[in-house]
């Protein structure tokens, strides 16, 4: 079970470990929620990702960094296909659609916290 966040003087400490998190469905493939919705005190969201394709997506509201930890693949912004794999960082700003190919394992930060109804497909 994860241990609850930590107030201090200066703001909130979370300490948390992947398999202390279960593991979710996300738009993106599979998720572990390090630092995400619920978590008092954080203005920024972490999760490990395991893609293994995702369909095209974006955010309205949010920013997210992806950083590639292993595997490979192609990930698609705005149309355009990028060859990744690890040591891999994508900037991926309010407004652009993106969706992946390949299996990876991907770190997701995102800026302001996640919100489920920030998630919008294209071709729906």
């Amino acid at each position: 079970m994860a241990d609850e966040p930590t107030p201090l003087q200066h703001g909130t400490v979370v300490l948390r470990h992947e398999h202390d998190v279960p593991r979710e469905r996300s738009a993106c493939g599979h998720r572990h929620r390090l630092i995400s919705k619920g978590d008092e005190g954080v203005s920024a969201w972490a999760h490990t990702v395991d893609i293994a394709g995702a369909r095209a997506h974006f955010h309205k509201r949010a920013t997210e960094l992806y950083y590639v930890l292993e595997g490979e693949g192609s990930v698609t912004l705005d149309g355009k296909k990028q060859k990744v794999f690890p040591g891999t960082m994508i900037h991926i700003p309010p407004g652009v659609v993106h969706g992946a190919t390949g299996k990876m394992r991907v770190l997701v930060v995102g800026i302001p916290d996640i919100d489920d109804d920030d998630v919008f497909y294209p071709d729906c």
